[in-house]
């Protein structure tokens, strides 16, 4: 018996217990997975008005019978639990990723999703996997769960399972949060229990699997968040460990902010015939919403500079300052509690218990300023941090674009400062493309760098009361 009656048709076929590790059964039944019909409005545009909508939205889509967009959420044809969820959270229209990306997930085709962070892809994935999971039978005792989310980090493991939570309460669907870093005690209960939808990154969930606290036979739906980052974070062979205990006819949406050859590679091995959409350009770009202002500086002149930028733009909004190192972000918030500014420090190293303290006094404003190393810069969910600023340069222009995208989200304008040193010359032609192509401003003396060009004396340039030459771009 399903959870709800909507059920629609276009069960998946499968009849091989192949690749699904220890303790494995055979499911000969088929599920459904196909959820779309089309509605009277969408079907009434003509092929002019979805090219020029797409244009209009920045939407580019691959694939057989791309489904088209929706302009309005009723047109999704969501059922009315879900209608109710997304009025009450006040949403006006569906993002572009959203509004391409829903009816293709809910019509059961695997799907790869370019969008960058804070485009609202959360929800894409996450309202058509509630749909999912009430037309599928009930959980039964010793089942896993039915949809399987990975992300890389801990945060934003957490923020997926924030609004997994606020949109699944009204069909009472179970979720849980598998992370590293914390007690596995209340992890393992929530798994024995039964829970229809697993966020996890991917360590913490191989722990439980291997110490059978759950298992992913009964998983038809899988996403990848952030799959660029855990690449990077070398979790390829966690992935496709974990992929490889579930069923193959299962649904698998690939999201990413960017397209690198790794991520198109690992994609090409877990989909199947999927749609593609991306939002904006494929070519690493930043968010127009955001003042991108760089200077040359040396390293001995950061924190002086650093103390001289506060003073100028401390409002009591949010500042987030990202480190390479966690001994550096300590050493800087100690320096600057010293001197007298509201600084908490968060990094990996820490543990869950106090990041989520660091992380609640930052969003409530008690403490306005956090330090960070690169585990905010993605899944951290602070719709209002008004400044980022880059005390290191990031280990590559991904990190860059991420980074700074902590700031103007949600329509929001946002400043993004970046100290940028003769250390960093080896980036400075690809981050003047970035700001070239948001039409910010490029100081001659990152032009410079640029061509090749050794950085000028001092290493700034403007005169302030410490000293030097002050000169943002």
């Amino acid at each position: 018996m399903s959870r709800y009656d909507g059920r629609a048709s276009d069960p998946g076929s499968y009849r091989s217990d192949a690749g699904l590790g220890s303790g494995s059964q055979s499911y000969s039944r088929g599920f459904d997975k196909n959820f779309y019909m089309e509605s009277h409005s969408v079907a009434a545009m003509n092929e002019e008005e979805v090219e020029a909508y797409r244009r209009w939205r920045e939407i580019t889509v691959e694939g057989r019978d791309v489904p088209k967009p929706v302009r309005v959420f009723r047109d999704v044809g969501f059922p009315e639990y879900v209608m109710q969820e997304i009025e009450r959270a006040g949403f006006v229209e569906p993002t572009p990723i959203q509004a391409q990306g829903w009816p293709m997930a809910l019509k059961g085709r695997d799907l790869i999703g370019i969008a960058e962070t804070g485009s609202g892809k959360t929800l894409a994935y996450l309202l058509p996997a509630i749909v999912h999971v009430n037309a599928q039978p009930v959980l039964e005792t010793g089942d896993g769960p039915i949809v399987l989310v990975l992300a890389p980090t801990r945060e934003l493991a957490v923020q997926i399972q924030h609004e997994a939570t606020k949109f699944g309460a009204s069909s009472k669907i179970e979720n849980t949060c598998i992370y590293g870093g914390v007690p596995k005690g209340p992890q393992v209960r929530d798994l024995q229990k039964g829970v229809e939808i697993v966020i996890a990154t991917p360590g913490r969930l191989i722990d439980m699997l291997e110490s059978h606290h759950t298992n992913l036979r009964r998983v038809t739906y899988l996403v990848l968040d952030e799959a660029d980052l855990m690449l990077d974070m070398g979790f390829d062979q966690q992935i496709r460990k974990i992929v490889s205990q579930i069923r193959p006819d299962r649904q698998t949406l690939y999201w990413s902010a960017t397209w690198p050859k790794e991520v198109e590679q690992l994609a090409m091995q877990f989909l199947y015939n999927p749609y593609k959409v991306i939002i904006g350009s494929i070519d690493l770009k930043a968010n127009h919403a955001i003042h991108q202002r760089v200077e040359i500086v040396s390293e001995n002149q950061k924190y002086n500079k650093l103390v001289n930028l506060l003073e100028d733009i401390m409002d009591g909004s949010r500042i987030l300052i990202f480190m390479d190192t966690k001994k550096g972000c300590d050493q800087i918030t100690r320096q600057l509690r010293t001197d007298g500014w509201p600084a908490l420090s968060i990094h990996g190293d820490k543990s869950q218990a106090e990041r989520d303290w660091v992380l609640s006094e930052f969003k409530s404003g008690k403490s306005p300023i956090m330090t960070a190393t690169d585990v905010a810069a993605r899944g951290l969910d602070v719709k209002d941090v008004k400044y980022v600023i880059n005390y290191d340069f990031p280990g590559s222009l991904e990190d860059y674009v991420h980074r700074i995208g902590r700031t103007g989200r949600a329509g929001a304008k946002g400043t993004a400062y970046t100290f940028f040193t003769a250390a960093n010359a080896r980036f400075a032609k690809d981050l003047i493309k970035i700001l070239e192509e948001a039409g910010q401003k490029v100081s001659p003396e990152l032009a410079k760098l640029g061509r090749g060009a050794p950085p000028p004396p001092g290493h700034g340039g403007f005169r302030d009361r410490y000293g030097s030459n002050r000169s943002w771009s």
